[in-house]
């Protein structure tokens, strides 16, 4: 079936094929579809590889990825062939193909509705009704964000989810009754005729490129022996597997029935499967002689990226100029809402006059990248207008309900060849786990766009858990895989309740290793600014995690003047400006509070109003990589200091804490061994569910951090 969806995939002519699967049958695949030789499957499953080169955790033989060409059978044509990595999570890997698919129709740029990269996925039939991500991929497939042109699925419906029979595993009558909900045909096949099998994925190619919707082939077979080689499934399915014992394989009844019509005889059959078998053993008896003597080098992808030596993220006040003057002014005729009008026009004041906010800084730092040639994606559940009414990126017409983007409308001076890159912002379906899959995927296939993706709050990451921990943090130990998108979490104790307050600042930093990702909280605009593109331009692709203010957006004290985008980087760690200046005696510190986010300010207000000389506040921007360097560099201008406390409005075994607790000892031993803690208590939920509560604790952290 996978081989006439392909074929028929090149008398389209289309582009390519990109295949997603579970790992069951995943060896087969990359034989006798992708094209992988025999002789590199058998040397990896002998673990003939040189250690040396190897690098990050690798991952087992039938989750990695592999690329091929396919040349046409019966016709002139060939197409690319592509299987992406995956885990064993089942359907995980789903958004993340659509993903990545549509990321390479965006580069071939064909048209609004040319979708020349078909996406090919296979699905168990347990999986299909019982994992949730597959109805959240599904409904991505119409959405002018997300689509691909149709995706064609294949469920391989052997009737056993590993012992679980079908009654116990949906309440639908099919495994592929959900595919309902958008109105794809679905084609029930038998698996025991080939021939319909080959018919029924010839039609599902030629409807999606008539119709350009997702076709489903439900294809009933059978496991014969269960789970695996070694499972004895009469244990629980006694009547099936009665059944199933007593059936011949398809490729001996289809033998049979080639040999009956005369379209082969006996012996070509015979010599077929001999001349197969020999292959086999040929390739393998090679393997093992090989191993004898040199060791194959392994495929694993070096994780040691260059950090780049110099690198300009301040822009000219010029850009500044044009990206406010793009938000000020509208098209002739536009009806701006008049909640809306007043902000676009601060707009171009702030870009003359300074005090930049936070959306502003960050449009800034998206539309220059714009203007130097780069495309830009975001989305999220509200991202055109922002969770908080603060970044208006899309404005909407009050009378006609026409869009206007600011930002798509920069002049690409800035771009080597004179064009601007794109704007691309979509709200996004109420998803985290197909959400996050499908960008995650999309920085994959067009790996020099900045690709961002936003939680509505950041508490609503952990829907997308499973993408984070077998994707994010680790596929490019486990693959190679390289992507560098990045999360944008609403973070910060405001006293909103539990599900609004966290982004779990503190899984993220347990999954960091091995540089994985990196991870920061900036705590002004302009720091903001230069992350953003300090990550697009740094030629590194890791993922970023943002944890980006709520109550922070519209401090007045958190902004940053027109300068601080014209000059400077990124800074890792920051000493309060006072002391930067020459305005403060960092000899009469005696205590420095080491802090991030939004607390700063609130500590800062504290230290001015009491005028404690004897206090230094150091913010930590970028929690990983750990910028030991940078902090120790700060820690040393304070002489004087005995006494550090880490600060965070966390409880004790979340946020920053548990990790920073265990590293910074180890890091700066002969200043941080003592380290202490200020912080709410240890606590199940990440904060209280009343905002007196709430505003109690926070001003015994204040007062404890200066106590």
């Amino acid at each position: 079936m996978m081989d006439a969806v392909i074929d028929q995939a090149a008398e389209h002519a289309l582009d390519e094929v990109v295949i997603g699967m579970p790992h069951r049958g995943r060896l087969n695949v990359l034989a006798n579809i992708v094209g992988k030789p025999y002789s590199k499957i058998f040397t990896e499953f002998e673990g003939n590889m040189n250690p040396a080169a190897a690098h990050g955790s690798g991952d087992v033989k039938y989750h990695l990825g592999a690329e091929g060409t396919y040349i046409q059978m019966f016709g002139d044509n060939d197409i690319t062939v592509s299987l992406t990595a995956n885990p064993s999570h089942l359907e995980a890997v789903d958004p993340v193909l659509e993903g990545l698919v549509r990321a390479k129709q965006d580069i071939l740029d064909k048209g609004e509705d040319c979708f020349t990269v078909l996406p090919l996925m296979l699905h168990g039939d347990a999986a299909f009704a019982g994992q949730g991500v597959v109805a959240e991929t599904l409904n991505l497939a119409l959405l002018r964000g997300y689509r691909t042109g149709g995706t064609v699925h294949i469920v391989v419906n052997n009737q056993v989810g590993f012992t679980t029979a079908p009654e116990h595993s949906r309440s639908s009558e099919y495994c592929t009754d959900v595919a309902k909900m958008i109105g794809a045909p679905i084609f029930h096949v038998n698996g025991d005729d080939p021939e319909a099998c080959v018919w029924v994925a010839q039609l599902a190619v030629d409807f999606r490129e008539k119709f350009g919707k997702d076709v489903v082939i439900d294809m009933i077979c059978y496991r014969r022996r269960g789970h695996n080689e070694g499972d004895d499934p009469s244990m629980t399915q006694p009547a099936m597997y009665d059944v199933i014992d007593t059936k011949r394989s398809v490729r001996k009844s289809y033998t049979e029935s080639l040999t009956g019509r005369g379209d082969i005889s006996l012996k070509e059959a015979e010599d077929a499967l001999r001349d197969y078998q020999g292959q086999l053993e040929r390739v393998f008896n090679e393997v093992r002689e090989l191993e004898k003597y040199t060791p194959e080098p392994s495929e694993s992808v070096e994780l040691d990226q260059p950090l780049p030596t110099k690198l300009t993220t301040a822009i000219d006040e010029s850009v500044l100029h044009r990206i406010g003057d793009a938000f000020a002014n509208v098209p002739e005729g536009f009806n701006i809402h008049p909640r809306v009008k007043p902000v676009v026009e601060k707009r171009r004041e702030m870009s003359r006059e300074g005090k930049i906010d936070w959306a502003f800084a960050e449009l800034l730092a998206f539309g220059s990248l714009v203007d130097e040639g780069t495309m830009v994606r975001l989305s999220g559940q509200d991202s055109r207008r922002g969770t908080f009414t603060q970044r208006h990126s899309v404005l909407i017409d009050r009378k006609t309900g026409a869009e206007y983007t600011p930002l798509q409308n920069l002049a690409g001076e800035g771009a080597e060849d004179g064009k601007p890159g794109k704007f691309l912002v979509y709200d996004s379906a109420l998803s985290e786990f197909a959400a996050v899959g499908f960008e995650y995927g999309y920085s994959v296939g067009n790996p020099d766009a900045l690709v961002l993706w936003e939680a509505q709050f950041g508490d609503f990451v952990n829907g997308a858990q499973s993408i984070i921990d077998e994707f994010i943090s680790s596929g490019e130990a486990k693959w190679g895989q390289l992507s560098d998108v990045v999360l944008l979490l609403p973070h910060g104790h405001e006293g909103q309740g539990p599900d609004h307050t966290s982004g779990r600042i503190e899984r993220f930093l347990q999954l960091c290793a091995e540089g994985s990702m990196t991870v920061a909280v900036p705590s002004t605009p302009a720091s903001y600014f230069h992350l953003l593109r300090r990550h697009s331009r740094d030629g590194i692709r890791r993922p970023l995690v943002v944890f980006t203010p709520k109550s922070m957006l519209r401090n007045k004290a958190a902004v940053s003047d027109v300068q601080d985008f014209t000059t400077g980087k990124f800074r890792s760690v920051f000493e309060e400006p006072s002391y930067e200046v020459g305005g403060g005696d960092r000899e009469k510190v005696r205590r420095v509070l080491l802090v991030s986010g939004k607390l700063y300010w609130e500590l800062l207000a504290k230290k001015q109003k009491d005028e404690r000389d004897d206090i230094a506040i150091v913010r930590i921007e970028q929690l990983y990589p750990v910028p030991s360097r940078r902090l120790r560099e700060t820690l040393d201008r304070y002489p004087n200091a005995t006494e550090f406390r880490w600060v965070q409005e966390e409880p004790a075994n979340q946020g920053a804490w548990p990790f920073f607790g265990l590293a910074l000892p180890e890091l700066l031993p002969d200043k941080l061994t003592g380290i202490r803690r200020v912080s709410r208590r240890s606590m199940s939920a990440p904060s209280s569910g009343s905002s007196k509560v709430h505003a109690v604790e926070q001003q015994e952290i204040i007062d404890e951090a200066f106590g």
